[in-house]
């Protein structure tokens, strides 16, 4: 008895220190030769039945893991930062920069289509918003940053958005930039715009596969 008693301290201690399940056979391995791995792994499945903690056996090998009814205090409920894409990063500074813009304007500044998948990750987070429509033929929806694009990142209002001195001084824009280049004044009184209406909605470009494009 003394002897499986040995055998099974030292199997709890091996399965507890290793960082994966362990087999029978790794078991065996570390153990004095003739140690019964078997009887000492029922011994403990035994005294661990019930327990927070019990030996549960996984594609054929041995572990210890929470009890089963025990995993909810192992929630773990966190916000996880969402990450903006390429294209989101150029959309929202276009949007922040020529606001208020419209889609095509996006477009034509980026130099590819507006997918709808980027607008709508923008819109979901609240940095963007739709503002009105362009008082020109299609009456275009226009969008805006919001007071969360502000609050996000650090501003008391678009107009202490970066100008074109301090993106030269951060390594952001090239230093033998054309004599006339100009950052867009976020401030400078837009292009006549009318009030959003009820069923308003974003409008995208869509390829011939109905797939979003970038």
């Amino acid at each position: 008895m003394s002897d499986l008693a040995d055998t099974e301290r030292e199997v709890e201690a091996l399965l507890f220190a290793a960082a994966g399940p362990l087999s029978d056979a790794d078991l065996a391995k570390r153990l004095p030769e003739g140690a019964d791995v078997a009887g000492a792994v029922a011994a403990l499945q035994d005294r661990y039945a019930g327990r927070g903690v019990e030996l549960a056996c996984v594609a054929g090998r041995w572990r210890f893991q929470t009890a089963g009814d025990l995993a909810w205090l192992m929630t773990d409920e966190r916000d996880e930062p969402r990450r903006l894409s390429k294209a989101a990063q150029e959309t929202l500074a276009i949007i922040a920069y020529h606001q208020p813009v419209t889609r095509a304007e996006i477009e034509a500044v980026r130099g590819v289509q507006a997918s709808k998948g980027t607008l709508d990750v923008l819109l979901e987070l609240g940095l963007v918003r739709m503002r009105g429509r362009r008082r020109t033929p299609g009456r275009p929806i226009t969008y805006g940053t919001t007071d969360a694009f502000l609050e996000h990142y650090g501003l008391a209002s678009v107009g202490d958005l970066p100008g074109a001195a301090e993106m030269r001084a951060a390594g952001l824009l090239s230093l033998d930039l054309p004599a006339d280049f100009a950052v867009p004044d976020p401030n400078a009184p837009g292009l006549d715009e009318d009030p959003l209406e009820d069923g308003d909605a974003p409008e995208f470009h869509m390829d011939y596969l109905g797939e979003e494009t970038a």
